[in-house]
């Protein structure tokens, strides 16, 4: 049962925090979004990695805004945190394209894909007990490299006041 543990500890979170998100979906009006949201979490390619992160011998630990920093990982965690932003649109760093002779390109985001993110952070934040999105987003508002109308959206969608979003 030992070596079982870890693994329906990551499945009770991948389904908690799919409900949640399911949730935070089908109230931004997005419902077949919530119901495929982070399936390729469930692929061995990105399944084992999660385990071993979150739930081995030495789990990584979250912050008190439900944020872990990716430093000292291990290149299977990188490689399936790579594998999942780029089969998951939803996520930021899947606009981000890097060039090779210019600035990189910060690409405009589908509204669904921006619905899709609000409610994944609503949905984490729920599932970790966490549930101030907002503080979540003004901690690391500055690290997300969103296109302007991407962002707009974000914080229009987190109610962020006007008089932030112009700082």
């Amino acid at each position: 049962m030992s070596r079982l543990k870890p693994h329906l500890c990551y499945l009770w979170y991948v389904l908690r925090h799919k409900w949640c998100v399911l949730l935070e979906c089908w109230y931004l009006g997005i419902r077949w979004r919530g119901i495929i949201h982070d399936w390729s979490k469930f692929m061995p390619c990105e399944w084992f990695p999660h385990v071993q992160h979150f739930y081995g011998p030495e789990p990584i630990r979250r912050d008190e805004t439900g944020y872990y920093k990716p430093t000292g990982v291990s290149e299977e965690f990188d490689r399936a945190w790579l594998h999942h932003i780029h089969s998951s649109p939803h996520h930021w760093q899947h606009w981000h394209l890097v060039q090779d002779e210019s600035e990189d390109k910060i690409l405009s985001m589908p509204v669904n894909c921006i619905l899709e993110m609000v409610a994944d952070w609503r949905g984490a934040g729920r599932a970790q007990g966490t549930p101030d999105t907002l503080a979540w987003y003004r901690k690391h508002r500055q690290k997300m490299q969103l296109h302007p109308d991407s962002r707009v959206w974000v914080e229009f969608l987190l109610q962020v006041p006007y008089r932030e979003r112009l700082a």
